[in-house]
């Protein structure tokens, strides 16, 4: 088991897949570290790539034409950041900006796309696991929306 392998097997969005599959997973990641203010993607942009954030802090930004960027989530170590790279057409609905010194690993899209269709069980892993990671996101924006609109003013 190579380097990379045994860190996906440690982390807990990896956590219970055959070891074979970690290794082709392996086969699609690498190191990637960013500065603090560094985009990891922009809204528009092709969406090739996702990562698991290993150290630091990410921000989740849309832009509004009266505030500029508005960072509506924050993700730590252990998190998924992105999953436009599974639909088409591939592109990035918001922006990443590293918020300090990051750490992560970055998986080709494409390259998982590739053995999710050559092994459709492990696409079927990925699609669970992934679609976990959406619905939570989902509901901290509901949350965040219920939390600027939801409650009544009273005079």
């Amino acid at each position: 088991m190579n380097d990379l392998t045994k860190l996906l097997a440690e982390l807990t969005f990896f956590r219970g897949i055959d070891p074979k599959n970690l290794a082709l997973l392996a086969g699609c990641a690498s190191n990637a570290v960013f500065r603090e203010g560094e985009m990891l993607f922009q809204e528009g942009q092709a969406a090739d790539t996702f990562y698991l954030i290993r150290y630091g802090r990410v921000g989740i930004e849309v832009f509004t034409p009266a505030s500029g960027p508005v960072t509506i989530q924050t993700l730590s170590e252990g998190e998924v950041v992105g999953w436009s790279w599974l639909f088409p057409p591939y592109r990035w609905q918001h922006d990443a900006r590293a918020l300090d010194l990051t750490r992560t690993l970055a998986f080709d899209g494409a390259c998982l796309r590739g053995k999710c269709d050559e092994d459709p069980r492990l696409g079927y892993e990925l699609m669970k696991r992934f679609s976990h990671v959406i619905a939570d996101r989902l509901n901290n924006a509901r949350l965040q929306l219920l939390d600027v609109y939801g409650a009544p003013v009273h005079a």
